[in-house]
């Protein structure tokens, strides 16, 4: 697959990219190289692995990182049950030996997500979301697949890629992460986007929605990202979802009454809803309700 061809799978599935981007995707894809982004939550990290998948057309295996993430849950786990009663089974034989060799084997391997993207068939995308949010034990951990393509288990040895995944690792930045880890990785820092890429990520997404009240939503919610007292900023799902939530209600105008009655599907914080109600946030009066920060785009 050509950069070309690439671009032309993201815009079949309506995603809104930058030259950077798809360049950095392109070339850490042709590379085999795990692609470390960064950036705050919403901003559209996890998506960029969803849109690799489609685009690729592959399976997307997801291992969600959390404190206390171990190998039983992220690597392998052996079926003890399984186990247990082929050992009482064969309890009686004499070869314990081949008994003990067969109980270690594939018929007991349970494949947790990390297994099962290296011993796939097919390639496959893995994304590792909120890399930070693990342990730095779990982080090292992963540094023999991440540089090797390939994972130890005692039990079997070394097992090497089938085929070799499109490895997306994300991160909020929560913790500091090694630079073992960085120094294996491709890297890609995503930032909140601007209004024009909001309106356009609007557009694409929710094509059957009015024009004007997308760009008054893009203009609001680059408003409460800009707000100092708004703690949780709203991700670009939060602005689809409150464009959603608008048109589903009929509401073709972002009035101060609009906002209240949809404030919770852009914020989910008590405290940045009050603000935001007491502020009274709104698109200023212009002819395409987008403050004049829409691009010039053509409004139907």
């Amino acid at each position: 697959m050509d950069l070309q061809t690439l671009k032309q799978k993201m815009d079949e599935c309506h995603y809104i990219y930058d030259e950077t981007l798809a360049t950095v995707l392109f070339v850490a894809l042709q590379l085999g190289r795990p692609l470390l982004i960064e950036g705050a939550a919403g901003v559209g990290k996890t998506e960029i692995a969803k849109v690799m998948a489609a685009a690729l057309d592959r399976d997307l295996v997801r291992l969600q990182c959390y404190e206390g993430l171990d190998e039983s849950k992220a690597l392998y786990e052996w079926n003890y049950q399984k186990q247990l009663l082929s050992i009482q089974i064969h309890q009686h034989e004499d070869d314990k030996s081949a008994l003990q060799r067969s109980l270690f084997s594939d018929e007991y391997l349970l494949e947790r997500p990390l297994l099962h993207s290296i011993r796939s068939e097919k390639p496959v995308v893995l994304l590792i979301d909120e890399i930070d949010k693990s342990d730095e034990e779990f982080e090292a951990f992963l540094l023999e697949l991440l540089s090797d393509m390939q994972v130890s288990i005692p039990e079997i040895g070394t097992v090497a890629a089938r085929t070799i995944p499109f490895v997306v690792l994300t991160s909020n930045r929560a913790r500091p992460l090694s630079e073992a880890l960085r120094r294996r990785c491709a890297y890609l820092h995503i930032e909140y986007p601007d209004m024009e890429k909001e309106l356009a990520i609007l557009r694409a997404k929710l094509p059957h929605i009015d024009d004007q009240l997308c760009a008054q939503v893009a203009l609001a919610t680059h408003q409460l990202r800009q707000s100092d007292v708004i703690l949780k900023k709203p991700s670009i799902a939060e602005a689809l979802d409150w464009a959603a939530a608008l048109d589903a209600l009929g509401i073709r105008e972002l009035t101060p009454d609009a906002l209240r009655r949809t404030a919770g599907f852009v914020l989910k914080n008590n405290d940045d809803i009050d603000h935001f109600l007491d502020q009274g946030l709104q698109p200023h009066n212009h002819s395409c309700g987008c403050g004049g920060q829409c691009g010039g785009h053509h409004h139907g």
